[in-house]
């Protein structure tokens, strides 16, 4: 009995609720805290605006109304019984403006519902040592930080809700508009605009092969007769190769130069999208969802660890602890590649620098360590960051680069070769190695020397290539580089104008869509001092002055809002609705009724639609050229195959015809050597070029001669 009472009148146990963002991250810190914690996941914003109204009261200051997510209610009043019972909360959403709010919010949520000690924390990896530092220092929420996001959200909700209505009025409904997004649209259809209007011009170059002993190799053309060479046909390459395939061949000049090759500062979030779409083929999107479970914890046997930094940061700065973990790495791995102090890289003036770089949590886990815990594509992204990282605080390379001349006749040829001189940082380089260090095998030549010709000749034709299009890379690249966004927001920019189908992805290349094309068309004329990255840029740097606590985030809107809005109003009465362009009646007529066929605008581009929807629901493909076989009166379209429904383009007439194309052809473009029309081709050695789809003609598309147009009796626009 009296043990009873003893056990009864003890005070209970304190216990503490960590509360984070998402439930692989809630897993790996609770098993690192250990008894007398509970980690519980927030899943992101509990609450925010609602969707279905603006809910920005302007006359109250631009106030937001904000309510608990729709689905989330139950999960927030889990948190609130979980709060209750607990003796101390701790809020450790992610160390930015949306965590920062996130944490704003659940406190706000929180603190009636139990007398729990409320605080903040933070850590930039997830390893026991930063948990556990991060659990004895928590702090308070940074308002200023919270106040950013309000402005953030306010604003792109202000400039979405009075934009898109203009678009459901003047295009389409169901459109919708933003701030950031429509920037980069407008950045893709700029681009898009200068591939269309390039104009390859055709050029040759001349290589030949020379000999000392047995060793051939092969250098090309750089000078003739002392001038660059200006090869615009076969018929000029072969003249040369006629005066000068008699001619003793003799080594002019040979230079050898060394070059002292740095490494590369560890990753921000652009640099690893750059890097993991050019090396790894990734999209930006799938480079943060894996960059994401990296950093959340990866399970190892009886462990789980994280094993890269926080992924969002423009900074490369690096904690002293990292430093020093990986020099002592280096000291022990290649002390020969270890600098006598540690390299410290230079922050860019636009950093946040609220985290340091993207980098391994323990150097000593080595992609060899790590492979049989990941994935392959896990892997591989975390072999660029272990390499980058480690690679930084590595000595320099040297490479010694040996260029010959060689004079035959009037004719200058040159060739170089590049070897890795002293290995310095490559040491530890395999998947982010530059083919360029090491280039060929030169055999060992002097001034002077005569060389055999083997009066082997490779002249080959080119075309000179336009603008590239946009890839992942380069859009994150310009995006970065104009000040567009921040690191959270590059994937999700490329995301959202694919998933409006503003946007398409096409061998990798970003293309806008003729419904991205209208809108941004729409929204360039109608807000030219909003839709351009002058202004995008420029609100970046705002929201960061009001982070910084040095301007009022209300007056930032209000300063904007106005001119808008007014904006906004002059609009719906002055620009036209092209609704009327979208849905041309057509001469077809329907196969199904008898009634005509109209040319309408959906989310893949245009099509054809019965004029008697509902009652009939036909749709066809829209002509896109006509078919070049003989005989054959039909039209191409594009159709898909079963299964995974590849796109190729086909005749109306199929079976009777049973032409196909892989390629898409060309809008009103026809080739005026033999008619047929001309399609894009794509490959990694030219790049986008046009071409005639007939495999018996050799036209491509030079400033010469422009394409024919499309027959008037089969225009459909």
């Amino acid at each position: 009995m009296t043990k009873a009472k003893e056990k009864s009148t003890k005070e209970p146990k304190e216990t503490t609720l960590v509360i984070v963002e998402s439930p692989a991250k809630a897993t790996t810190i609770e098993k690192y805290l250990g008894p007398g914690y509970t980690v519980k996941a927030s899943m992101g914003h509990l609450i925010d605006l609602p969707k279905s109204r603006l809910a920005v009261n302007i006359e109250n200051d631009f106030q937001p109304e904000y309510i608990t997510v729709r689905g989330r209610a139950k999960l927030l009043k889990e948190l609130q019984k979980d709060a209750k019972k607990s003796s101390h909360v701790l809020l450790a959403s992610d160390n930015d403006r949306e965590g920062e709010a996130i944490a704003w919010h659940l406190n706000n949520a929180l603190k009636d519902k139990t007398n729990a000690d409320i605080k903040r924390i933070v850590f930039n990896e997830i390893t026991p040592v930063a948990i556990k530092e991060a659990v004895k220092h928590p702090g308070d929420i940074v308002e200023s930080k919270v106040n950013a996001q309000k402005a953030r959200r306010v604003l792109d909700r202000l400039v979405g809700y009075n934009l898109s209505p203009i678009l459901w009025e003047k295009v389409k409904n169901g459109l919708s508009a933003g701030r950031v997004q429509s920037v980069a649209l407008r950045l893709i259809c700029e681009r898009e605009k200068e591939v269309e209007d390039f104009i390859p011009e055709e050029y040759w170059t001349l290589e030949a092969d020379f000999q000392k002993g047995k060793t051939k190799f092969t250098a090309q053309l750089a000078k003739y007769k002392g001038e660059n060479p200006e090869l615009k046909s076969e018929k000029a390459v072969n003249e040369i190769i006629e005066e000068i395939k008699n001619s003793e061949c003799k080594v002019s000049d040979v230079k050898v130069t060394e070059k002292t090759v740095r490494p590369k500062p560890p990753f921000t979030t652009s640099k690893m999208q750059q890097a993991a779409a050019n090396r790894l083929g990734f999209t930006s999107r799938k480079t943060m969802q894996i960059a994401q479970q990296l950093y959340e914890g990866i399970q190892m046997g009886a462990n789980r660890v994280g094993l890269i930094t926080y992924m969002r940061t423009d900074s490369v700065r690096i904690s002293q602890t990292a430093l020093d973990e990986v020099r002592e790495w280096i000291g022990k791995e290649y002390p020969q590649n270890l600098p006598e102090e540690p390299i410290h890289y230079a922050v860019g003036k636009s950093a946040q620098d609220a985290h340091e770089c993207i980098r391994p949590t323990y150097s000593k886990y080595t992609p060899d360590y790590v492979k049989d815990y990941l994935t392959r594509d896990q892997l591989r992204l975390y072999t660029i960051v272990w390499e980058r990282f480690v690679s930084c605080q590595m000595t320099n390379a040297k490479t010694a680069t040996t260029s010959v001349e060689i004079l035959a006749g009037d004719a200058l040829f040159r060739v170089s070769a590049s070897k890795l001189v002293e290995k310095g940082f490559y040491s530890v380089i395999k998947l982010l190695s530059a083919k360029e260090e090491v280039t060929g095998n030169l055999p060992s030549l002097k001034k002077d020397e005569v060389l055999e010709s083997s009066h082997s000749f490779y002249p080959e034709q080119h075309f000179t290539q336009g603008p590239a299009r946009y890839s992942d890379a380069s859009i994150v690249r310009t995006l970065e580089e104009k000040g567009i966004g921040r690191p959270s927001t590059y994937a999700p920019i490329i995301s959202v104008l694919l998933d409006r189908y503003y946007v398409t992805r096409n061998n990798k290349q970003l293309m806008p869509t003729i419904l991205g094309k209208m809108i941004c068309k729409i929204l360039v004329e109608a807000f030219p001092d909003v839709i351009n990255e002058h202004f995008t840029a420029e609100v970046e740097n705002t929201l960061d002055e009001v982070e910084n606590d040095k301007i009022v985030w209300n007056n930032m809107i209000r300063d904007f809002y106005g001119p808008f809005k007014k904006r906004c109003d002059e609009v719906e009465t002055s620009v036209d609705s092209v609704k009327g362009f979208l849905d041309e009646p057509t001469e077809k007529v329907c196969d199904k009724c008898g009634k005509p066929m109209v040319k309408k605008l959906g989310r893949f581009g245009y099509f054809l639609a019965c004029s008697g929807f509902p009652e009939c629901h036909n749709t066809k493909s829209i002509p896109l050229a006509k078919c070049p076989k003989e005989g054959c009166d039909g039209e191409i379209v594009a159709r898909k195959t079963k299964g995974r429904g590849k796109e190729f383009y086909g005749c109306t007439n199929y079976p009777k015809c049973d032409f196909i194309s892989h390629f898409k052809p060309l809008d009103n473009q026809y080739c005026p050597k033999c008619g047929w029309f001309l399609v894009e081709k794509y490959d990694k050695k030219n790049g986008s070029y046009k071409s005639c789809i007939n495999p018996d003609c050799d036209y491509l598309h030079t400033a010469d001669e422009e394409p024919a147009e499309m027959p008037a009796d089969i225009r459909e626009d």
